[in-house]
C-alpha cells in the first residue's frame, strides 16, 4: 500500500463514522454525545428498564458490566443464577431485588464492583499517566451512577 492509497482508507473511515455513528449516544466512548439533561427514573416503562440504561450500559455508567460480572453480583447480593444473556441476567437480578433489603444487597454489590473497576483503572492512569484521559470520564461516570443508588432505593421502595 502506498501513502495515497493509506490516505484514501483513512478517509473512507472517517466518512463512515461520520455518517454511522456520530450523534448516537451507544457509540460515544469519549462521552461527547452525552446530554446535559438529566433523565428521571421514573421516565422508563419498568424500573428494570430503567436500571438497565442507568447501569448496565457502559456509555452511561462508565464501567462494563459482563454477564460474568452480573453473575458474581448476584452472588454477593445472595442470588444464585445461570449464565444468560446479559439483559435476561439483569431482569432475575432485578427479580431478586424485589424486595428493599434485596434491592440494597444488590447496588452494595454493583457499587463493590464498580470501586474495583475504579481502582484498576486508578492503576492504569498512575502507571501511564497518558491513559488518564481515557480513564477519568469513566471514572467520572462510574461515580455519577453510584450517586444515583439512594435514590434507586428511594423511588422504588419506599
Amino acid at each position: 500500500m502506498n501513502e495515497n492509497d493509506i490516505n484514501d482508507l483513512r478517509n473512507e473511515f472517517a466518512q463512515f463514522n461520520e455518517k454511522n455513528f456520530n450523534g448516537n449516544p451507544a457509540f460515544c466512548a469519549d462521552g461527547s454525545c452525552d446530554s446535559d439533561e438529566e433523565t428521571d427514573l421514573k421516565d422508563y416503562p419498568s424500573y428494570t428498564e430503567a436500571l438497565y440504561a442507568k447501569l448496565i450500559a457502559p456509555h452511561v455508567s462508565g464501567i462494563y458490566i459482563s454477564r460474568w460480572d452480573i453473575k458474581e453480583i448476584a452472588l454477593a447480593a445472595g442470588d444464585s443464577m445461570a449464565i444468560h444473556p446479559r439483559k435476561r441476567m439483569f431482569e432475575l437480578l432485578m427479580k431478586f431485588g424485589t424486595s428493599k433489603e434485596n434491592m440494597q444487597a444488590v447496588l452494595d454489590a454493583l457499587e463493590n464492583h464498580m470501586e474495583e473497576k475504579i481502582a484498576i483503572y486508578t492503576e492504569l492512569m498512575t502507571n501511564f499517566p497518558a491513559s488518564q484521559e481515557l480513564f477519568q470520564p469513566k471514572i467520572d461516570k462510574a461515580r455519577k451512577t453510584m450517586k444515583l443508588f439512594p435514590q434507586i432505593i428511594e423511588e422504588y421502595f419506599e
